[in-house]
């Protein structure tokens, strides 16, 4: 019985642990596709965005269960991008991802259903705890069943389920309501000419 307890305490103390593994290795865009208008560069150990709208996912596999720490600074406060969650399927155009996953925004300007954190029109922030542009903020999206979590600069800023109440779809380019899968693919978004993003750390952590 003492030896289980102990093994069971080295595989908990193991499993919480666990680093974090990185998805962009800071060189090129390896294990990433890109889809519509625009594109990433490299730059320095970073991704920038440029152009758009467009979208760049991550092609090797799906993630459920696990956090997605996305690490991001942007030229403005309007800079607008995006961390797309749940795709079910690769993404063949940005707007399969809009309709189809969901989307953890990133603005410092919008109102609380379109703010760093918010889930796009669907599920708005608790806080808006985001750095001034050209500073560095870190955001957890954690992945929990069909949950969804999100922490930006070590607050929680939203949390998300499929009974969450929603508000009607105003707009042709908001996303369809409706549940996403509990496993699918992550993406960022280069929303236009004028956003510039930056991301140096996109990596996940199984749970």
């Amino acid at each position: 019985m003492f030896r289980f307890v102990v093994v069971m305490l080295v595989l908990t103390v193991g499993l919480a642990a666990q680093p974090f593994r990185p998805l962009f290795n800071g060189k090129d865009l390896t294990g990433w596709r890109m889809v519509g208008p625009g594109r990433f560069v490299v730059e320095d150990g970073m991704m920038k965005t440029e152009g758009g709208m467009g979208l760049l996912y991550y092609e090797k596999e799906k993630f459920g269960n696990a956090t997605i720490r996305v690490v991001f600074k942007t030229a403005s406060e309007r800079a607008n991008s995006g961390v797309f969650i749940r795709l079910p399927e690769p993404p063949p155009d940005p707007w399969y991802a809009v309709h189809n996953g969901y989307e953890v925004q990133i603005e410092a300007a919008g109102d609380d259903w379109h703010a760093t954190g918010s889930i796009y029109s669907l599920s708005k922030v608790l806080a808006r705890p985001q750095k001034p542009a050209g500073e560095w903020n870190t955001m957890d999206i954690v992945l929990d069943g069909l949950k969804t979590i999100v922490y930006l600069n070590g607050v929680k800023v939203n949390e998300f389920s499929p009974d969450s109440p929603v508000p009607p779809r105003k707009r042709w380019y908001e996303p369809a309501r409706g549940p996403r899968p509990e496993y699918g693919y992550i993406g960022l978004q280069n929303h236009d000419a004028r956003s510039i993003v930056y991301f140096r750390e996109v990596s996940v952590k199984k749970h």
